[in-house]
């Protein structure tokens, strides 16, 4: 198997609750593979190690640092602070849809080192990178909007997304409400959420070995890292409620951010969802599978494709998440051919408010009573 092969194969989760198989045909993804191969080959490009995705890590980690250097040591008015703690929110996003993505996929770079590096952004800006590997690069992207396995799809009481979870009556409307809840959901992450994940040992309903060691050290020193920037620093500077202030108002912006961008993706009326699996078993293969639960959204917008980190390139990031995002439009028009021949069916939105407009319909939709 070729480097640019071994890059698509689906990762496997490792606890008990993960001995899930797809059974199905496997000859659409072998062919798919045996293409994309092909391009990198005539095209002499390489999948990891691009120079654009080099010269973009500079120009985001630029956009933080002055945002940040602005807000905190410059800013001494509302005026001046609002519009540079959108600024510095939009580059946190940055970080999280590009370079800690890529880096946390391994599609960075063929240096594992690097790729760590990059991963370990997220730990820079609140998060932990050894949490989410588990969360989203495993159990995510293995078991994508499958009941049970895929955590990101489970909101638990607050919210259903999926038309195997139960209904409770406050859902009806959580069309409205669950925007604000995509508000809290960075602070909740960065302050509870990973605390919550590494004492319990497990994330929704799957199992996961608690880091030790040098990935223990990671978490702990990129969460005092965090807390460093994010209030140690700034206290020297500005009282204790501008600073809560203000770092409420960025993480809501990043939080609405991050959560519409993944919802675009999976919950949305065009993507596939799959009941808790009979026997361990799903009657599909891993590939198409993926293909039926995932949506892009603006493929043509080179903004936004530069801004989230090829994200609104869902389908294609799923089959080949360790390839530089920077390929992504171009791996698109061998996705969506090899589907027209095979009889896959390629969903996509054509812009990105199409794909905001389509989640407001599946959540209002999940939100009903069942069987109204």
């Amino acid at each position: 198997m070729s480097q640019y092969s071994a890059a698509s194969a689906p990762l496997r989760a490792v606890s008990a609750e993960s001995k899930l198989r797809f059974t199905g045909n496997n000859d659409f993804h072998r062919e798919l593979r045996r293409r994309v191969d092909a391009f990198f080959v005539d095209s002499g490009k390489r999948p990891r190690d691009c120079w654009q995705m080099y010269l973009k890590t500079a120009v985001i980690g630029l956009w933080f640092a002055g945002a940040y250097a602005l807000l905190v040591f410059w800013a001494s008015t509302w005026w001046q602070a609002l519009p540079l703690t959108l600024l510095l929110a939009f580059a946190v996003g940055a970080i999280g849809f590009n370079v800690q993505h890529d880096g946390g996929h391994k599609a960075y770079s063929d240096h594992q080192w690097i790729n760590n590096a990059m991963a370990m952004t997220l730990d820079l800006v609140g998060g932990s990178s050894y949490i989410w590997r588990w969360k989203h690069s495993v159990f995510h992207h293995a078991y994508v909007n499958i009941q049970d396995y895929d955590s990101d799809v489970d909101l638990g009481v607050i919210a259903r997304l999926s038309p195997h979870q139960p209904h409770r009556f406050m859902q009806r409307w959580q069309h409205w409400y669950i925007w604000a809840l995509y508000g809290v959901m960075t602070i909740r992450w960065q302050l509870y959420g990973d605390f919550r994940d590494l004492v319990a040992g497990n994330i929704g309903a799957q199992k996961f070995p608690r880091p030790q060691g040098r990935s223990l050290l990671t978490f702990i020193a990129g969460k005092l890292v965090f807390l460093t920037l994010a209030f140690g620093i700034p206290l020297f500077f500005h009282s204790f409620w501008v600073v809560a202030l203000f770092y409420m108002v960025s993480m809501a912006v990043v939080g609405i951010l991050l959560s519409v961008v993944f919802q675009l993706a999976h919950c949305v009326e065009e993507a596939e969802f799959v009941g808790p699996p009979a026997a361990g078993e799903i009657d599909s293969s891993w590939a198409i599978h993926q293909i039926e639960s995932s949506v892009d959204f603006a493929r043509r917008n080179r903004f936004v494709s530069w801004i989230l980190g090829g994200l609104n390139f869902q389908i294609e990031h799923h089959l080949f998440p360790r390839v530089c995002h920077i390929h992504y439009p171009a791996l698109s028009k061998l996705v969506e051919s090899t589907c027209v021949e095979f009889g896959v069916r390629y969903r996509e939105h054509k812009s990105f408010w199409a794909g905001v407009a389509s989640h407001f319909r599946w959540v209002r939709r999940m939100g009903q009573p069942l069987g109204a």
